[in-house]
């Protein structure tokens, strides 16, 4: 009854037209952009996202998926579960990607099926615990822990931010590399003792500063493999 009484008093409204009913109608989901994917190194376009061999680096990036172009309607959705904090957008847009992965079979999911053997884990891309406590969530980890449900793949919180930096908002690339060098380590070793393929998770990929300084962590690690899997670029 409560529940009812609350969807009466603030009815869900879509964050890209206002519609009321859900937090992302149908008709907004369609208007998702989708651009060619791209080598994580390069950002040349790419063959399901991998990494050309050309630019291949021992502690580098396998590959980058993201599911549209960081414009609205998904850039409002992805500031909505951000910074409005709500959160039920991160299972709405894990299940539209789980949705496009089942219609068109991207290179990611093969890799994700023929390697299952070997072990695939999710790892989020952490939050500097001031932050997250300002915040209170961290977007990836509500992300991460849907997608590796939906998926049955292992979920590990095994990154962790040990220094807190600015925001990458407002930052050039030079900058957001500098930034965010050595801001992160190993929390949970025996994660990687098997060398597990890495589904690593973020919301949007700017530079790529970011995952790339993850990536660079968790290969050291052992990680065999390490894919970028964000919402939007």
């Amino acid at each position: 009854m409560l529940k009812i009484l609350f969807d009466i008093l603030f009815p869900r409204k879509c964050v890209g037209c206002g519609k009321v009913g859900s937090y992302f109608c149908p008709s907004c989901v369609r208007d998702i952009k989708q651009t060619d994917l791209v080598c994580p190194r390069c950002e040349k376009p790419s063959i399901g996202g991998q990494t050309h061999p050309i630019c291949k680096r021992r502690f580098g990036l396998d590959g980058l998926w993201s599911l549209g172009v960081y414009q609205d309607p998904l850039r409002s959705a992805i500031g909505q579960l951000k910074y409005k904090g709500i959160k039920e957008l991160a299972e709405i847009l894990t299940d539209i990607t789980i949705e496009y992965w089942a219609k068109y079979q991207p290179f990611v999911l093969d890799k994700i099926k023929k390697d299952r053997g070997v072990g695939w884990v999710v790892i989020p891309v952490p939050m500097h615990w001031l932050r997250a406590n300002k915040r209170g969530f961290n977007q990836s980890n509500l992300i991460g822990q849907n997608l590796s449900k939906k998926l049955g793949l292992a979920y590990s919180e095994s990154l962790k931010r040990i220094r807190y930096t600015k925001s990458q908002t407002k930052l050039k690339e030079k900058q957001r590399r500098q930034n965010i060098k050595d801001a992160f380590e190993i929390s949970i070793p025996y994660t990687l003792d098997s060398k597990p393929s890495v589904l690593l998770i973020d919301d949007v990929w700017t530079t790529g500063s970011t995952l790339k300084e993850c990536c660079w962590v968790l290969k050291r690690a052992g990680a065999k493999q390490v894919w970028a899997l964000t919402l939007a670029r």
